[in-house]
């Protein structure tokens, strides 16, 4: 029986199913909740710097499609490749989302689970003038930034946008990465701090403090983000 319901999970049908359902339900979320942005003007800034690397902490990716506020704004995010993957690919391209599929960072082993062809169609996209979106953090040590982006940003001379977008109200997992679940019907923030820039001829120990600086700037704008939202409490999780 338990091997007949992880097949049936696995089925085409039901991932496009389970996406389909995803998507329209972030949807929801997304018309029922009051966004603010700090800054007010984060467009503005961002916008001539396009196209950009987003990074986001994983367990908190859900709502993060929404970012892409115009159809100018061409987005591809990086999925893995897991099966647990496919619905959340399915739910980002019905979300105007385009996908790269491989492994994120491990702590630059991108050989690792088609990482090396998922880094080459990252770096063509931003060529192609795509934003490109992705976790930062390490897969299984959670709010630890690889070295992924860094190398990312260092090889297209495209600049590293740090943000949190969270909801005041989720229900939130107890896995590795605290998964966040939002929930329609409340309060939300968009968060970004500061651009990053990576130098194209940047040594390790600048890649370094490059790499602990954007774990920073996610730190405090997921500290922000939930304040604004009045869960300060939150930004423990």
């Amino acid at each position: 029986m338990k091997r007949f319901f992880r097949d049936l999970l696995r089925s085409q049908w039901v991932q496009r199913a389970l996406g389909v359902l995803a998507a329209e339900y972030l949807r929801l979320v997304w018309l029922t909740n009051r966004f603010s942005y700090d800054p007010a003007d984060v467009y503005q800034r961002v916008e001539p710097e396009m196209p950009a690397i987003f990074v986001f902490w994983h367990g908190q990716h859900f709502m993060t499609p929404f970012i892409k506020n115009k159809p100018s704004y061409r987005a591809k995010v990086l999925i893995s490749r897991h099966r647990d993957g496919e619905f959340n690919a399915i739910a980002a391209e019905r979300l105007g989302i385009g996908t790269i599929r491989g492994s994120g960072d491990h702590s630059g082993a991108f050989h690792r689970k088609g990482g090396v062809g998922a880094f080459r169609e990252m770096v063509q996209a931003l060529d192609d003038g795509w934003n490109v979106a992705t976790t930062a953090d390490v897969p299984k040590r959670s709010r630890i930034a690889g070295m992924g982006v860094i190398m990312l940003a260092r090889e297209t001379g495209r600049p590293i946008l740090p943000f949190a977008m969270v909801t005041s109200r989720f229900i939130r997992l107890k896995n590795w990465d605290s998964t966040t679940i939002n929930l329609p019907f409340g309060r939300g923030a968009v968060v970004g701090i500061d651009l990053v820039s990576v130098p194209p001829d940047a040594d390790a120990e600048t890649m370094e403090r490059l790499r602990q600086q954007v774990e920073g700037y996610l730190n405090e704008a997921t500290r922000r983000a939930y304040a604004q939202v009045g869960r300060p409490e939150a930004a423990l999780g």
